[in-house]
């Protein structure tokens, strides 16, 4: 089965199109260097919690937005030898200002289980 490397992170809401503008670039990076499939979403019912929520988990302010998407990956082998190797595409370079607090983002990998 696949592998699945998914992320959480805060966008200031007046920035949407600039990070779907951005998403799209790093889909077609990523994509390019052997993921299957890239998805991005713009969190539209989000609620904040008590003890956990994804508001929590990415530090987002009253002025931002949450986003999670996931990347799919033949294996995980293959995700981790070229996730390095698209970071270190020039096309990253040419990206400029991500529009994304990069240091509350939460990452993680998984195996897929159920598929259908």
């Amino acid at each position: 089965m696949a592998w699945i490397m998914a992320y959480a992170g805060a966008v200031p809401t007046a920035k949407k199109a600039e990070y779907q503008a951005h998403a799209a670039r790093m889909a077609d990076i990523f994509r390019k260097h052997g993921a299957t499939r890239v998805v991005e979403t713009w969190g539209e019912a989000v609620p904040p919690g008590n003890i956990t929520s994804f508001p929590m988990a990415v530090k987002a302010g009253p002025d931002d937005t949450v986003v999670f998407g996931w990347q799919e990956w033949p294996d995980r082998a293959t995700q981790e030898a070229k996730f390095q190797e698209a970071m270190q595409d020039p096309e990253m370079g040419e990206m400029g200002e991500v529009p994304i607090n990069g240091q509350t983002m939460i990452f993680a990998g998984f195996d897929v289980l159920t598929d259908t």
